[in-house]
């Protein structure tokens, strides 16, 4: 079995022929590809036992997301690799690939077969030969269940890191909260599950000089969907960081992006004085030529009535969910939401950052729209 160092700069080697050419372009106009969950995974990575004791009822998405990743994954990237390859000739060519986190499934039960899941994720990674970096944040699935934790940072953190350098030597790299700055853009890696990631992100705030802030935080920061309490900080004993993360990212005006909740969205919020943006997409994707479901847009549909999007998700917390959409409703100044996911084509032109948002594996997206603020 090759050694961690062999496996990473094999991995490396796959994904990054063109780094040169990368460092050339960084000043100039570039978009970058970006995918939302993916949760990798094969029943091989399971032990059952501890599953059936631990986590029994997530045995049926665990069998899902094995089939997907096996049937359908293969030809997404395929797909991906296809829209790297249109974009290198274009006026913004693409830089890397973002993934939002829950780049795998975890809930594994053991570090060892954490540590397998992890590297059999990026050998697939590498395998695609999609020829640009691949950057991601942490997902809660990449660090759950027994021994995940240990894995991630025996497997995936050094690639992060290793990924990271070749954008930015600069980036100094050795958690998942990470800084990398290509071109005008500075690009933020919120770890959401480090308590200390706040005072992080200040930090990072207030020695900005880029044009653009892009946040990478893997939950919502601002409510949509069915979903409503799947946001960071939406506990009650945590509304004081909640609004210190608001204010930051509307001062900064960033731009956030995210995943967790499968769903597309693409919303705007008032804060600290000025407005941030907020894009989710998401990469479990059912079917390549899939099309969008639930396609919400404008302020009218962003309402309490986004509960009945999934009638069946946790009907006793209907008025609670209900109630904060009611107050979120006095900041939020856009909204788009689909049930879809696929990817999108995040292109960064001076001042002007545009996502084209496309369902599935198609070539054509179904919604293009401007992310910057």
């Amino acid at each position: 079995m090759p050694s961690r160092r062999r496996f990473l700069q094999a991995c490396t080697a796959a994904t990054l022929p063109h780094l040169g050419a990368l460092a050339a372009e960084g000043t100039k106009p570039f978009s970058f590809l970006l995918l939302g969950d993916l949760h990798y995974d094969s029943l091989a990575h399971h032990d059952m036992k501890w599953l059936d004791a631990h986590h029994a009822g997530d045995l049926s998405q665990i069998q899902n997301y094995s089939r997907l990743t096996t049937e359908v994954m293969p030809g997404m990237f395929a797909a991906i690799k296809q829209r790297i390859a249109a974009l290198r000739d274009s006026t913004a060519p693409p830089a890397f690939v973002l993934q939002v986190g829950d780049l795998v499934e975890g809930l594994c039960g053991s570090a060892e077969l954490s540590a397998r899941q992890n590297r059999e994720a990026l050998a697939f990674v590498a395998q695609a030969d999609l020829g640009i970096p691949f950057v991601f944040t942490k997902g809660n699935h990449d660090v759950t269940g027994d021994g995940a934790k240990e894995a991630f940072d025996e497997v995936l953190l050094p690639f992060m890191a290793q990924q990271a350098r070749t954008l930015d030597a600069a980036t100094t790299h050795t958690q998942a909260n990470h800084t990398l700055t290509f071109g005008d853009s500075q690009f933020a890696f919120f770890d959401a599950y480090d308590k200390t990631s706040l005072e992080w992100l200040e930090a990072v705030a207030t020695k900005r000089t880029a044009k653009h802030l892009f946040v990478i935080i893997h939950p919502p920061v601002v409510p949509y969907g069915a979903r409503a309490t799947w946001h960071l900080y939406a506990g009650e004993k945590s509304k004081a960081q909640r609004a210190k993360l608001l204010d930051l990212l509307g001062h900064q005006e960033a731009m956030v992006l995210g995943g967790h909740l499968h769903k597309f969205s693409a919303i705007t919020r008032l804060a600290g004085g000025k407005s941030f943006s907020q894009l989710a997409v998401s990469s479990v994707v059912s079917a390549l030529n899939q099309k969008p479901k639930d396609v919400l847009h404008g302020m009218t549909a962003y309402t309490g009535d986004q509960v009945n999007l999934e009638p069946r998700h946790a009907p006793e917390t209907a008025q609670l969910r209900r109630e904060i959409y009611a107050s979120e409703r006095q900041q939020v100044t856009s909204f788009d939401y689909a049930d879809s996911a696929g990817y999108a084509v995040v292109t960064v032109n001076g001042s002007q950052v545009e996502a084209a948002v496309h369902a599935g594996s198609q070539s054509a997206a179904f919604q293009t729209l401007k992310i910057s603020v």
